[in-house]
C-alpha cells in the first residue's frame, strides 16, 4: 500500500511539473515584439494647425479603466490585479472622458487603453473612448500583447492587448509607432512592448507639428534600459526639431523628469530623481533635463 501511495504522489508531482514547464514554455514562446509600424489614422478633423496660435494638450494614463479611490494595483504593492467588474470599467471610463471633455483640449494623449484584456474584463476601451471623443482624429498603437500571466494565483492578471491613443482636433497627415528597447531577460514579460507614437500635423506656415505620445518602462531592475529609451526618444525629437519641425512630447514617463516633481505639483512622493542620474554625454547638444 505504501509503495502504491508513493507512486500516486510521484505521478501527481510529475503531472504538476509537466503543467508548470508547459506553461513556462508557452509564455516565452508566445512573447513577441511588435516593432515599428505605420498607424491607421481615423480622420474626423480637417482643420489645419495655425502658426502663432495657442493650443492645449492633455495627457492621461487612464489605468485600463480600473483605478478608483480604493483601488490598489498589485505591481505597486496593492492587492488588485483586475478591475472590479466590466461595469466598473465602463463607469470609470465614462467619468474619465467627461473630465477630458470638460477641459476642451485640442490634443489628447491617453495611455493604458485596453482593446481586449482579462484585467479589464474584455471591455473594448478603444471603442468606448473614441465614441466619447467624437469629432477628433485618432490613432492607436499597441504596446502590450501578453500571453496569459498566471499571477497572482488567486486572481491572475491574465492576457492583455493594450496601447496608447492619440487624439487631435486638427488634421493629422500620418502617424507612426516607434518601438522602444525593453528588457531582454525574464522581466521583459512584465515590461510590455514599450513604444511611443509620432503624429505629424501640417501647420499653416508650411512646417510640421510632431506630437509624441509615450509610455516608458516601469518596474525595471536594469537602469540602462531607461537610459536607452530616453536617449532614443530625445534623439528622435531633437532630429525633428533641428529639421525645423515643432515638437511636443507627453505621456507616462514613469520617471521624475524634473527631479522635484512632488514639490512642483504639491503631492507626496519620494521617487528617485531620474534626471539627475542621466549621463549628460548622452544628451543631444543644447538639451537639458532639469533646471540647474
Amino acid at each position: 500500500m505504501l509503495r502504491k501511495a508513493w507512486k500516486i504522489v510521484l505521478a501527481v508531482v510529475l503531472a504538476l511539473l509537466v503543467v508548470v514547464l508547459g506553461y513556462v514554455a508557452y509564455v516565452f514562446i508566445d512573447y513577441h515584439c511588435i516593432g515599428d509600424q505605420e498607424l491607421t489614422v481615423e480622420r474626423n478633423a480637417a482643420a489645419t494647425v495655425e502658426a502663432g496660435k495657442e493650443y492645449s494638450i492633455l495627457s492621461y494614463n487612464i489605468g485600463f479603466g480600473a483605478y478608483e479611490d480604493d483601488y490598489s494595483f498589485f505591481m505597486d504593492g496593492g492587492t488588485e490585479s483586475r478591475a472590479y467588474s466590466a461595469q466598473a470599467v465602463r463607469d470609470n471610463l465614462s467619468g474619465a472622458m467627461e473630465e477630458v471633455q470638460s477641459l476642451h483640449p485640442d490634443f489628447v494623449f491617453l495611455q493604458e487603453v485596453d482593446q481586449d484584456a482579462t484585467r479589464s474584463h474584455h471591455v473594448d476601451e478603444t471603442k468606448l473612448v473614441r465614441e466619447a471623443l467624437t469629432g477628433l482624429s485618432s490613432s492607436f498603437a499597441q504596446n502590450y500583447d501578453s500571453p496569459y500571466l498566471f499571477w497572482p494565483i488567486l486572481e491572475p492578471h491574465g492576457a492583455s492587448k493594450s496601447g496608447i491613443l492619440t487624439f487631435s482636433g486638427y488634421d493629422v497627415d500620418r502617424a507612426v509607432r516607434r518601438s522602444l528597447p525593453v528588457a531582454t531577460g525574464p522581466s521583459k514579460l512584465i515590461d510590455l512592448d514599450r513604444c511611443y507614437t509620432v503624429s505629424a500635423l501640417p501647420v499653416s506656415n508650411g512646417r510640421t507639428l510632431r506630437l509624441y505620445n509615450v509610455h516608458l518602462s516601469a518596474y525595471l531592475t536594469d537602469g540602462e534600459i531607461a537610459i536607452e529609451q530616453m536617449n532614443m526618444l530625445l534623439e528622435d525629437m531633437y532630429s525633428a526639431y533641428a529639421a525645423g519641425d515643432y515638437v511636443v512630447c507627453g505621456g507616462d514617463f514613469n520617471k521624475d523628469l524634473l527631479g522635484d516633481s512632488a514639490e512642483v505639483f504639491g503631492i507626496s512622493g519620494n521617487g528617485e530623481s531620474w534626471a539627475a542620474s542621466f549621463p549628460e554625454e548622452l544628451l543631444p547638444e543644447g538639451i537639458t533635463l532639469a533646471a540647474p
